[in-house]
């Protein structure tokens, strides 16, 4: 057959690479908000061409990690106190309706796993630990549901804003008044309460929407 062939899996296996080392760079705060994203510059990072590399920030563009500005290219994407206020209404609505799906299911095994989160963000000492016991506790307590379509768009919505959930549990006292409303919602679930655990988590989401829009309007 004379057609030009191309390597879809050495391009597919690059990209992902590169996807998920940026990725993980914007969530932890590596790249800060309106940094530039060199096409040339990453291709030599980790030596291939720009093919994946505009591979790996559409995708990242796809989860609004990443924008595209004129005359700058491809930027970290921030996120406005308005954006912000929206995106926390809109957890504490489908986290608190999934958390309710989930109790009546939820097993041993994943109330025991919740309280190992639990204790391990309690230990931390530093936010990327702080950010990733967090989601893991949540994540945990949520993967009962059955609602599968609702678990991806959280998993999305929490890619979007890992790295501001991580600034606002380091305000004063952002960790201890998470662990102690992370344990009101784990005894809830533990207790079987539905609708106790959904509007604890309600609650817990919009505590911390109040205080990251007060962190993100003093810039």
């Amino acid at each position: 057959m004379q057609i030009d062939s191309v390597n879809i899996g050495q391009t597919a296996s690059a990209a992902v690479i590169i996807y998920e080392a940026l990725k993980k760079a914007i969530i932890e705060g590596q790249l800060k908000d309106g940094e530039p994203l060199r096409q040339d510059e990453i291709a030599r990072m980790f030596n291939t061409s720009r093919i994946p590399v505009r591979e790996a920030l559409t995708m990242l563009e796809q989860q609004g990690l990443v924008a595209t500005q004129r005359y700058k290219g491809a930027v970290v994407a921030g996120i406005s106190p308005d954006e912000a206020a929206e995106i926390w209404d809109f957890r504490a609505l489908v986290e608190g309706r999934v958390i309710e799906e989930a109790v009546p299911r939820m097993t041993p095994e994943t109330l025991a796993a919740a309280r190992a989160h639990l204790a391990a963000f309690s230990e931390a000492t530093n936010p990327v630990e702080w950010g990733d016991h967090n989601r893991r506790f949540h994540t945990t307590l949520y993967r009962d549901s059955a609602l599968s379509y609702h678990l991806g768009i959280v998993e999305k919505t929490l890619d979007r804003v890992d790295r501001y959930l991580r600034a606002q549990l380091s305000l004063s006292n952002g960790v201890a008044r998470a662990d102690a409303e992370h344990e009101a919602i784990l005894a809830a679930c533990e207790a079987g309460d539905p609708a106790r655990a959904g509007a604890l988590t309600r609650q817990h989401i919009l505590g911390a929407k109040a205080n990251l829009l007060d962190l993100l309007r003093r810039g």
